[in-house]
């Protein structure tokens, strides 16, 4: 089929399109909300204004959709994005919210479009093992749940950093991918892209046990 992919940026987005390009479905659009409130219903907020590097390393078309980060606006801005775009589907980087898996099963449906979600209902451990063996490297960007300090912003995602995230979840019952807000992350390099990316020039906000990296570009690695 020919797919768009729901990407924000994040080691999800990016491991469901790998998924779906290896299931052998041509995805040649990225679909980026941008929600004006932060905390958006629906998407990931942190750092979209890095997702067109993103999307030129995939060499892939950037569709931007608008919301006030409301979800009767989150919904629409989906709809608006995916109306009139040659597709089939749409593949999502959905895992465990039934609530986020319900309302774009909605905008799918009242598009005829058949919603793609290679990650949804899989086992996390399991999952977390798959984006690290892929070749997906992704740092946090943003932690937002009791256990995590203002080191983990900028740390990668690998085997020691799993490692720990599996302590946190045996302490604080976190969930090891993120899925409940715990953390927010952004892919540096996949498969997919045809070069790696590196962050050129940040800035922290921290505050208590919530901080996010503020990243001003990405930039072709050397």
């Amino acid at each position: 089929m020919r797919l768009a992919s729901l990407y924000s940026g994040g080691k999800d987005s990016a491991f469901s399109l790998y998924v779906a390009e290896q299931m052998g479905h041509e995805v040649p659009y990225i679909v980026n909300i941008v929600p004006e409130d932060k905390a958006s219903w629906i998407f990931h907020t942190p750092n979209l204004n890095v997702v067109p590097a993103m999307a030129e390393a995939m060499g892939k078309k950037l569709v931007l959709g608008r919301s006030t980060g409301e979800e009767d606006s989150d919904m629409k801005g989906l709809h608006d994005a995916l109306e009139g775009l040659d597709i089939d589907g749409v593949v999502v980087g959905a895992v465990w919210s039934d609530y986020q898996w319900d309302r774009m099963n909605i905008v799918c449906g009242d598009l005829g479009l058949k919603l793609i979600a290679p990650m949804w209902r899989k086992d996390q451990d399991m999952l977390m093992d798959q984006i690290i063996d892929a070749g997906i490297e992704a740092v946090i960007v943003g932690v937002y749940a009791e256990g995590f300090d203002e080191s983990w912003l900028g740390r990668p995602i690998n085997r020691e950093t799993l490692a720990e995230l599996k302590k946190l979840r045996e302490k604080y019952h976190i969930s090891i991918m993120g899925e409940g807000g715990e953390y927010e992350s952004m892919t540096l390099y996949s498969p997919v892209y045809s070069h790696a990316l590196d962050i050129d020039g940040f800035e922290k906000e921290w505050s208590r046990n919530n901080g996010t990296l503020r990243v001003k570009s990405l930039v072709p690695r050397p």
